[in-house]
């Protein structure tokens, strides 16, 4: 082996072994101890993901059990968020709530980031032709806010938590699908990504091992924070009535039939939205703060 292939071997390894600590960093949150209001943050995420794993660890009781006697309660020692019109406890129809709600942005965040690097990579990678079709696609979707996209798709194939998870995650395609395109073009130039050609590395091979990961790796960052969005989003489809349809506990189909009796039972309405917007603000901080970090920046 020539001095130039030694050199040019030595400097890929060196670039694959920083790109390796560079996810350790990336996805490495700041002492959580300094920043209460990340602590808080990471404490009330934790949370979630216990109540959506086993929710009977925190409530007992069965959200779907109605007792007319005890219908529009309010907030009390024996019910501690009220009751609803059927007489079901609130606080625990929004602890079984929280599943559907993480299902949902997660299933939906999954679909467009798969979809979105995908065309994003296309784009990034083939021909003229095959960039300006898609872009051109993209910029057409783009124009469209997603909710109101993921209803038209909801439109075309109907109601239903699944529809919407796949709506929801398909109006998030056309993003996800711009920003790894640009880092695509930039990162199939670097250096590396040469010498690697250069070595008669298998094209397939450089993408996966050089390209794809550095490519794709501020997107994931990005996508954490989407996760929240698309929470709201599926929250409001549900609100709207093409989500989980009732009598199924989840948190915007609570606000949907909350609104009815917002005159006397406040608690409805109430629940359910802060649930939601706790849920959004915490799980966007955590994404903002590994986005600062991952750019260097102080938390």
């Amino acid at each position: 082996m020539s001095i130039r292939e030694q050199t040019l071997l030595g400097t890929t390894a060196l670039t694959l072994a920083d790109g390796r600590r560079g996810w350790a960093t990336w996805l490495r949150l700041p002492p959580l101890t300094r920043h209460p209001g990340l602590l808080l943050a990471g404490l009330f995420v934790g949370l979630l993901v216990l109540a959506a794993i086993e929710p009977a660890l925190l409530v007992r009781g069965d959200p779907l059990a109605a007792n007319a006697r005890e219908a529009f309660q309010a907030p009390s020692a024996a019910h501690w968020l009220g009751t609803d019109e059927n007489g079901r406890d609130v606080l625990t129809r929004l602890v079984y709530g929280v599943r559907a709600s993480l299902v949902m942005g997660l299933a939906a965040t999954a679909i467009g980031l798969v979809a979105g690097i995908a065309l994003g990579l296309l784009a990034g990678l083939g021909h003229r032709w095959i960039d300006s079709a898609i872009m051109r696609s993209v910029d057409v979707l783009l124009a469209f806010p997603d909710l109101l996209l993921a209803l038209v798709i909801i439109t075309f194939w109907g109601q239903g938590t699944l529809n919407a998870i796949i709506a929801v995650g398909i109006a998030g395609v056309p993003r996800y699908a711009r920003m790894v395109r640009a880092q695509t073009r930039v990162v199939r130039g670097a250096a590396y990504v040469e010498a690697a050609i250069t070595l008669g590395i298998a094209r397939p091979l450089v993408i996966l091992r050089h390209v794809l990961p550095n490519a794709i790796k501020p997107i994931l960052i990005l996508a954490t924070i989407g996760i929240g969005g698309n929470i709201a989003a599926g929250a409001s489809l549900s609100f709207l009535g093409f989500g989980a349809p009732p009598p199924a506990p989840e948190w915007g189909a609570m606000l949907s039939v909350g609104r009815n009796f917002l005159a006397n039972a406040w608690w409805l309405v109430a629940a359910p939205g802060v649930a939601v917007t706790l849920t959004v603000v915490a799980i966007t901080a955590l994404g903002r703060a590994l986005l600062r970090r991952s750019e260097g920046k102080n938390v």
